[in-house]
C-alpha cells in the first residue's frame, strides 16, 4: 500500500542503521558469530545449501532482512509465513553433542537474532555510526519487532544494550567452535568463485580483506574460540579500518549506496 512503513518507518532508528552500507560487514560478523553455537551450526550444516550454493544462500539472507527493515507490512507477513514454514520442517539430531534441535526453537531463533542485531548495531557504532545509549537501546527494542516475524515472543527478546550483554553472558558457557564451525566460517571467508572472477578481477582479494575484518570485529571471546588474536590492538585495528571503509563508501553515488528494498521503500512511502 502507498505509504505503508512496515515495521519501522524513515524515523526509526533500524532504517538509520540498516540503510547504512557498511551493514554487509555486519552481516559477515552475524554469520561467524552465530557459528559458534553447536545446535545452530549442527542446523545449517544438516539442512542448509549454504555450502553447495555460499552466494544464494548470503543473497538470500540479505533479502530477508532488507524486506523486514523496509518493506511494506504485507511483504513482511509474507516473508515471515515463509520463514516459519521452514523453520517448522528442520530439525534432526547432532551427533557431536548428542542434543536434538528444531529450527523453530525459540532458544536457537534467539540466538540467531541477537547475533544479527548485536553485529549490526556494533558494527554500525564502530565505524562511526554516532548513536546515543538512548539511541541504542531504541534500535534494540524496536528489532523486538523482527524477532517477532519468525514467531518469537518480544516480551522475551533482549531489548536493551544491558540486556543484550547479559544474554551473551549467560550463552558463553554454552559455545564453542569446533571443526564445523571453522568449515563454515571458511566458506565465509574464502567463498567458491568462478574461476575467471578469481583469476582476472580483484574479486578475492577484496572479499578476502572485508571478511577478515567482519572477522577482527567479532567480540574478543568470539575471535578466542576461533583462535584468532583478541588483543585490545586488533579491536582498534578493526574500528579504524571499518571506520575507512564506511568513509569510502559514503562517498560511492547512491544508487550504489542504498539497497533495492530502501529504493522501494522511499518510493512507497512518496506516492
Amino acid at each position: 500500500m502507498p505509504g505503508d512503513a512496515g515495521l519501522f518507518g524513515p524515523d526509526s532508528v533500524t532504517w538509520r542503521v540498516h540503510a547504512d552500507p557498511v551493514l554487509w560487514v555486519a552481516g559477515l560478523r552475524a554469520l561467524l558469530l552465530q557459528a559458534v553455537h553447536p545446535a545452530a551450526m549442527a542446523g545449517v550444516l544438516q539442512h542448509s545449501d549454504f555450502r553447495a550454493d555460499p552466494w544464494g544462500r548470503l543473497r538470500r539472507t540479505a533479502d530477508y532482512v532488507g524486506v523486514v527493515s523496509f518493506g511494506s507490512t504485507a511483504e513482511v507477513e509474507a516473508i515471515g509465513r515463509r520463514v516459519r514454514a521452514l523453520h517448522a520442517t528442520v530439525r534432526g539430531h547432532d551427533d557431536a553433542t548428542g542434543v536434538s534441535y528444531r529450527a523453530s526453537d525459540p532458544t536457537l531463533l534467539c540466538w540467531v537474532h541477537c547475533c544479527e542485531v548485536e553485529s549490526f548495531l556494533t558494527t554500525f557504532q564502530r565505524a562511526g555510526g554516532g548513536l546515543s545509549p538512548a539511541e541504542v537501546d531504541e534500535y534494540y527494542a524496536e528489532q523486538t519487532r523482527a524477532a517477532s516475524v519468525v514467531g518469537l515472543d518480544p516480551a522475551t527478546v533482549p531489548a536493551s544494550a544491558v540486556e543484550i550483554a547479559a544474554y551473551f553472558d549467560r550463552m558463553r558457557p554454552q559455545l564453542a567452535v569446533d571443526e564445523r564451525a571453522r568449515r563454515v566460517a571458511g566458506y565465509v571467508l574464502r567463498p567458491p568463485m568462478a574461476r575467471w572472477v578469481a583469476l582476472a578481477t580483484p574479486a578475492r582479494p577484496a572479499w578476502a580483506g572485508v571478511a577478515g575484518l567482519s572477522a577482527a570485529l567479532l567480540p574478543r571471546w568470539a575471535r578466542r574460540l576461533y583462535r584468532l588474536p583478541g588483543l585490545p590492538t586488533t579491536d582498534a585495528s578493526a574500528t579504524a579500518a571499518v571506520r575507512a571503509l564506511r568513509l569510502a563508501s559514503t562517498q560511492a553515488p547512491q544508487r550504489y549506496r542504498e539497497g533495492p528494498h530502501l529504493r522501494s521503500a522511499r518510493a512507497r512511502l512518496a506516492s
